[in-house]
C-alpha cells in the first residue's frame, strides 16, 4: 500500500503537505520502519547546544519540535486504529499549541525523547501489522472531513519528514 493509492476523497486537502512529501512508491510499513531509522538518527546527530534552540521567540525549540512529532503520531495512529476498526463516532481534531508546555519537552533529555519515540513507533508499527489492506482503507471522520485509516498513518510519515526539513532549514 503506497501514497499514489490514496484518493483525495481520503483526507482533508491540508494533509497533502504531509502526503506530499512521502514518495509515491513507499510502501506503509516500510515508510514506518524507514522513518524509524531516519528519526532517531536525525535526532541523535543534533548537536546539545542546539536542542533548546529557537529560530524566534515564537517558536519551539528543537526538543518542542521532536515532543510535538511523538504526540501527533500518537493521535493519528487513534485515529487510524479507531477508523481501521470501524467506529463512525466523528474524532476531534487537536490544537498542537496546546500541548507544547504541558509537555514538559524541555526539561527531558533527548535519551528520554528518543526512547518515547521509539516506543511509540514500534507500537505504530505492530499496529499497522495487524491491519489488513481491507481495514485501512475504511473511512471515518477526523477533524471534520473525512479521513482514511491509511490516510492517517501516513499523514504520521509525512508530518515527521516535513518537521525535520524544517529543523534543517531554519534551525540547524
Amino acid at each position: 500500500m503506497t501514497t499514489k493509492e490514496l484518493t483525495l476523497e481520503e483526507f482533508n486537502p491540508f494533509y497533502s503537505t504531509y502526503i506530499n512529501v512521502i514518495p509515491k512508491e513507499l510502501n506503509l510499513i516500510d515508510g514506518f520502519e524507514i522513518g524509524f531509522k531516519n528519526v532517531l538518527g536525525f535526532f541523535k546527530s543534533i548537536p546539545e547546544d542546539k536542542l533548546e534552540y529557537k529560530y524566534a521567540e515564537d517558536k519551539w525549540t528543537i526538543k518542542e519540535v521532536f515532543q510535538h512529532i511523538i504526540d501527533t503520531e500518537r493521535i493519528f495512529m487513534y485515529r487510524c486504529l479507531r477508523i481501521a476498526r470501524q467506529d463512525k463516532t466523528p474524532l476531534a481534531g487537536f490544537e498542537q499549541n496546546d500541548y507544547i508546555i504541558p509537555s514538559k519537552a524541555n526539561s527531558k533529555t533527548i535519551e528520554a525523547l528518543l526512547k518515547e519515540y521509539q516506543i511509540t513507533r514500534e507500537y505504530s508499527i505492530m499496529l499497522l501489522k495487524s491491519f489488513s489492506d481491507e481495514d485501512l482503507k475504511c473511512i471515518g471522520t477526523a477533524s471534520g472531513y473525512p479521513m482514511s485509516a491509511r490516510a492517517s498513518a501516513f499523514s504520521t510519515i509525512g508530518h515527521e519528514i516535513w518537521h525535520m526539513n524544517i529543523i534543517k532549514e531554519r534551525y540547524l
